[in-house]
């Protein structure tokens, strides 16, 4: 009940400071006042505002590379502004530089080209905090264990561009670490398969204070608060082409058209490649323990799953699933899997793009 006050009085000082972004707003009363369930009809042909300013904070290992080769040939072909940095391995930021890289972050974005989508591998920033235009958050996550055994393996063996391309990202690993065997690593409580190394996906939307890295309720609460405040979207990669039609339905200025480009084989064929190889299943016991060292994570994933499905009934798209699975889904096929380093610097894609650019 007290974490519960707390988040209430922090919503209501928030709405006070700003509050959400106006298109949040504006889509809100799109959608009526209705509750989702209550209403699962489509809403009524109306044009909806034009958000200007996007932030894909993407979260790591989440079908965010397939999202990103997609925002470049729309980028292209709408003429919006893509943003990416070269940043990849910052998530957040120390106390010292909480204020003057924030600012400069904030003000880097803030003043980049109109209309704009930027992205980068970084934990949720409130931009009304330093005297910015709070923009319009979107993000995709997974299933937790299926994320972090997609992580494990791929900094380990990388994926089918390059035999070597695990041993670039991860060079100073030693050969016993590259080869641990996963059952080994979470049943001997290694570092990497304990906590907080398994509290991944919260921080991204919880933010950059220090109490957002520590797995426990507060976090946990403040992350929806947020999801709820500042996010047009957060979708889960298990029905990604789902995320797209909502994704070209609430932005169609970024993403009208972006489904078909999606379904070409050619572009199909080129995200295979960045499936990541060697991966092996845990045991049952295993991956018992790694649920419940995640639980905080599962119940975020569940939360926003529902939200997800709920949204798609209010606009007339019918979910693969009605309620969430009693156990969690570890290895659901996706239409187009998909991989990226968490804490290495990504590869240059321009060449293996070359071709789909040119089409």
């Amino acid at each position: 009940m007290a974490t519960l006050l707390v988040f209430c009085l922090g919503s209501l000082f928030y709405q006070l400071s700003g509050g959400p972004p106006r298109f949040l707003l504006d889509l809100r009363q799109y959608l009526g006042n209705s509750t989702y369930l209550d209403d699962h009809g489509p809403p009524p042909s109306k044009v909806l505002p034009f958000p200007s300013q996007v932030v894909y904070n993407r979260v790591g290992k989440c079908g965010s590379r397939t999202v990103v080769l997609l925002l470049r040939i729309l980028s292209e072909k709408h003429g919006f502004n893509l943003v990416t940095s070269d940043i990849h391995n910052k998530t957040r930021l120390t106390k010292n530089e909480q204020k003057t890289d924030s600012m400069e972050l904030i003000k880097n974005i803030s003043t980049a080209e109109q209309p704009y989508l930027f992205t980068r591998h970084v934990h949720f920033l409130n931009f009304s905090r330093f005297g910015g235009d709070q923009p319009v958050y979107i993000n995709i996550i997974r299933d937790p264990v299926s994320r972090f055994l997609s992580n494990y393996f791929f900094r380990r063996f990388g994926d089918w561009r390059g035999e070597q391309n695990h041993v670039i990202r991860t060079p100073s690993m030693r050969q016993e670490e590259r080869y641990l065997d996963i059952n080994e690593c979470i049943l001997e409580n290694y570092p990497e398969c304990s906590n907080p190394r398994l509290f991944y996906i919260i921080p991204y939307f919880c933010g950059q204070h220090p109490r957002c890295r520590e797995p426990g309720e507060w976090a946990l609460e403040r992350a929806k608060l947020n999801v709820n405040e500042n996010f047009l979207l957060v979708g889960i990669l298990e029905e990604l082409e789902d995320v797209l039609l909502l994704l070209e339905r609430f932005l169609p200025h970024y993403f009208k058209g972006v489904l078909s480009i999606y379904k070409d084989p050619e572009h199909r064929k080129l995200g295979n490649m960045t499936v990541t190889v060697k991966k092996t299943v845990p045991s049952p016991e295993a991956v018992q323990i790694l649920y419940q060292r995640m639980r905080y994570e599962y119940e975020f994933y569940h939360y926003v799953k529902e939200q997800f499905h709920l949204l798609k009934r209010k606009l007339g798209l019918k979910s693969r699933t009605s309620r969430p699975p009693l156990r969690p889904q570890f290895f659901i096929p996706t239409p187009l899997e998909t991989e990226e380093p968490i804490d290495d610097e990504e590869q240059d894609d321009e060449k293996w793009l070359e071709d789909i650019y040119k089409r």
